[in-house]
């Protein structure tokens, strides 16, 4: 590089670089002598050569003196060719503002101490696998082409606020596998195309608020096996159209989408399986979302929370929640979800739900929680219950008569019970349901024993009455007890107590047959033994009682 070859903006950068001074093209924005110019990157007295800020970069001009700190500072031009920098080092930092490229900046394999761009204008950049020991800020820019980050090292924040990303037709940002030492600023970011990070880690805070992500029938956000240390926030203002994948996340903090807006019609809108967040899970305070959510397997730390939420995918599995595991779950979204909710074999702790907004289609087989928050009568929860089609499951009774117990209702508890056996009792064949009718009946199938109690009266009475009326003899006149009829019905009716009655009277009927004993039989000594009599007996007649019918 000759520096007779050098316009007089590139001899001014040229001149700047060595002690890092700052280069403002005439009639940038920051220019004093612009005098309220408007701003023009493409005009041709802004142009830089992409050679001469490479040859900079690489040490071209070491001209400078003891204390000096080199950087190259640029506002306001415009950059031709192609900036190749791939598997270089770079010693000084990179600040450029309100500039235009050409071509995509080449930083493969590169490593350099700082870069930021701020309002730029690129057709895209291309930094994979290049280590940067500070921060990568790209902000208030405007990409026309993909934003390439996979296996990036990035030992600062990956600063993206107020960006706009635009490859439609595929990956817009990929950062398979970076590494990010800070956080990861994404505020309103503006995406069309694919945002992938699958496999990255950010060791601060992924901040998406106010963010918009468009990709209609495909991924927009896939964020598969990411690691993030603090919080990962889609909080108000944010929009995605398309499928946003979280599943295998490990997320140090928490997970908020409350106010954000997901659409993937017809399909999976938000797919979190298999997350494991430390924290808070939250899904609501204004979440709406036009496709299904699926959590299949995620573990939440303390609450999962869809309060205030908005969930439509009509004909099919709008919330997944198998296999949930969470200390805390709040299911009261702002109006019934639109579709099915699917909690089998989840876990969902201290359970808030909210009768008016239960959804018609609720599965909760295996399901279990620890206790129901909203305190509600055992009617209201066997609908609740009921509203998960298919037969007999005994399981979600089982469970809710469990979390009654746990608050000391007891009756209520025995309430689900019954309502379990009616249910399994109406899936029977025809002489077994009789057969539970008459035990339902009579004693509720034991969990209404009230029912046996008067049962036991009312037979009591009835034979009290009877017996007052047909009053049985005594077995022995002189030993037996005055007769009482009740004592005696209750002799009757309860074999485990004696109350002397029943051994002392005959009952009312056929007299008692008596038997003789072979052993107390004496025969004459003239009887020939052909039973033509009997010369005398020793207490040979015993008697036989019989109950009445």
């Amino acid at each position: 590089m000759r520096l007779n070859e050098l316009n007089a903006h590139e001899r001014r950068l040229w001149d700047a670089y060595p002690q890092g001074r700052p280069v403002e093209a005439p009639g940038a924005p920051h220019d004093p002598g612009a005098s309220g110019a408007p701003h023009d990157p493409a005009a041709p007295d802004r142009t830089i050569r992409s050679e001469v800020v490479a040859a900079l970069l690489l040490g071209a001009n070491d001209a400078g003196g003891p204390g000096d700190r080199p950087a190259l500072r640029l506002t306001g031009a415009r950059i031709t060719g192609l900036l190749d920098l791939r598997f270089t080092e770079i010693t000084a930092p990179v600040v450029l503002t309100d500039c235009r490229f050409d071509e995509a900046p080449l930083l493969k394999g590169a490593r350099t101490r700082e870069l930021a761009m701020t309002g730029c204008t690129l057709p895209g950049l291309v930094a994979d696998t290049a280590q940067i020991d500070a921060r990568l800020t790209l902000t208030h820019c405007r990409l026309t082409g993909p934003l390439v980050l996979s296996r990036t090292q990035i030992n600062g924040d990956l600063d993206l606020r107020h960006t706009k990303i635009t490859f439609p037709d595929g990956e817009a940002i990929s950062a398979v596998h970076a590494q990010v030492g800070g956080d990861a600023l994404c505020t309103d970011l503006a995406v069309e195309g694919t945002f992938r990070l699958s496999g990255a880690a950010v060791d601060g805070e992924f901040d998406l608020e106010g963010a918009s992500l468009h990709a209609p029938g495909r991924h927009a956000l896939d964020a598969y096996h990411v690691r993030v240390t603090e919080d990962f926030t889609c909080h108000p203002g944010f929009s995605a159209e398309g499928r946003l994948i979280l599943s295998g996340a490990t997320v140090g903090a928490a997970i908020g989408f409350c106010g954000a807006r997901l659409s993937n019609t017809g399909d999976v809108a938000l797919e979190a399986v298999d997350v494991t967040v430390a924290r808070n899970f939250d899904l609501g305070l204004g979440l709406t979302v036009d496709g299904a959510v699926k959590l299949d397997g995620t573990r939440v730390g303390t609450e999962l929370s869809l309060r205030d939420a908005e969930l439509t995918h009509p004909g099919g599995t709008a919330l997944s929640l198998r296999a949930v595991q969470a200390r805390e779950t709040d299911l009261r979204t702002r109006r019934p979800v639109d579709g099915t909710v699917d909690a089998r074999n989840a876990h969902l702790g201290t359970l808030h739900d909210d009768r008016d907004t239960w959804p018609a289609d609720l599965r909760l087989t295996d399901t279990t929680y620890d206790t129901l928050a909203t305190p509600l009568s055992a009617t209201d929860r066997i609908r609740w219950i009921r509203r998960s089609p298919g037969g007999y499951l005994p399981q979600p009774y089982e469970q809710l008569a469990a979390a009654y117990r746990r608050l000391g209702h007891d009756d209520e508890a025995r309430t689900v019970l019954l309502a379990k056996q009616r249910h399994r009792r109406a899936g029977r064949h025809a002489h077994t349901r009789l057969w539970g009718h008459v035990q339902d009946a009579a004693v509720g199938y034991g969990y209404r024993p009230l029912r046996a109690g008067l049962w036991l009266l009312a037979l009591l009475a009835c034979g009290a009455l009877y017996f007052a009326l047909h009053t049985p003899d005594p077995l022995d006149p002189g030993k037996a007890p005055p007769f009482n009829a009740v004592f005696y019905t209750l002799d009757l009716l309860v074999p485990i107590i004696t109350f002397g009655q029943e051994p002392a009277f005959a009952p009312p009927g056929p007299r008692p047959v008596a038997l003789v004993h072979p052993d107390r039989v004496r025969l004459d000594p003239g009887d020939d033994g052909d039973g033509g009599g009997v010369a005398g007996t020793e207490q040979a007649v015993r008697p036989i009682r019989t109950r009445p019918s």
